[in-house]
């Protein structure tokens, strides 16, 4: 059946299926949420069930056309990233030269752009003038973190799709069958947001992000001495920092709903962690920065 590889968003599986089998695809879509919710490959099948060859477009999967979006080789489909920090104009114009050829083996063709947000003004211009006059036989996708990015005049002639997060049910189910890890510390469910994209970028960071729980739920057990050994693999961590800052947040948030005598105390350390985010965001000495962050919680929850 159609998207059940993907996890999640039942009710998006459900608007997509019925389009398809009803037949009445738009020209346009605007799929919003968080990053890292599986929002492409919602697209993705999407495109495929409907450029399939099959009767009731599940997809088949043993159709030409499905066959050639799985060796990611369909002639009636493309997907436009950024490239580098932004989709640039030539990348966009490149797109519409595209767009005017008619479909060479099915009776449609599908446009994806990912993190539509990142178009350039001028990318976004030029995009306008394909959404206002769509070739019958096309579908443009804009998928996007972030709506406010992209211009009034775009979003008004996209149908908006809106995705939830995935549960922490749903996140831990597929991290333990796609990828063999069981997570079930609540802070590290709650630092993923929802998002499938970080709670998969923890396997190559799951030592850390344990260590720097196992350091911020004792801290006030340490002496200074203790803590500062303990933390030694932040010091360490330099290109992640702006990740475990962000986590470090999650566990006081955490711990200051556990610790309701203490609440003041974890929003002031809080407070204190948005600090050091200013002053290495400032170019501040890194480690100087980090002394201060430990210190300064530490004299905070042992005052």
């Amino acid at each position: 059946m159609p998207f059940d590889h993907i996890v999640g968003n039942e009710k998006v599986k459900e608007l997509l299926t019925n389009m398809v089998k009803s037949g009445k695809i738009l020209h346009s879509y605007m799929l919003i949420g968080e990053e890292g919710i599986g929002k492409k490959e919602f697209a993705k099948e999407f495109a495929k069930m409907v450029l399939c060859f099959s009767k009731d477009r599940k997809p088949c999967d043993i159709c030409k056309s499905c066959l050639e979006m799985q060796e990611q080789n369909h002639p009636d489909f493309m997907m436009i990233e950024p490239d580098g920090n932004n989709i640039k104009i030539e990348q966009i114009r490149m797109f519409q030269t595209k767009v005017i050829e008619k479909p060479i083996i099915s009776n449609h063709k599908f446009y994806i752009i990912n993190d539509a947000e990142k178009m350039t003004t001028e990318a976004q211009n030029c995009l306008l003038k394909t959404l206002e006059e769509p070739p019958e036989y096309i579908t443009i996708i804009l998928i996007t973190s972030n709506e406010n990015k992209i211009v009034n005049t775009i979003r008004s002639r996209c149908m908006k799709i809106h995705f939830l997060r995935l549960k922490e049910e749903e996140i831990k189910k597929i991290l333990k069958e796609q990828y063999q890890m069981n997570v079930e510390s609540s802070s590290l469910l709650n630092f993923f947001e929802g998002s499938l994209k970080k709670a998969i970028e923890l396997k190559e960071n799951k030592e850390l992000y344990e260590k720097v729980e196992e350091v911020f739920t004792k801290i006030e057990d340490m002496t200074q001495l203790e803590l500062m050994d303990q933390a030694e693999i932040i010091y360490k961590s330099k290109e992640q920092i702006d990740f475990i800052l962000e986590y470090i947040n999650v566990i006081l948030y955490e711990n200051a709903k556990k610790s309701p005598n203490k609440r003041e105390n974890y929003m002031n350390c809080i407070r204190i962690v948005e600090e050091v985010k200013k002053r290495i965001g400032a170019n501040s000495n890194y480690d100087m920065s980090i002394d201060f962050l430990l210190f300064k919680i530490w004299e905070e929850l042992n005052s």
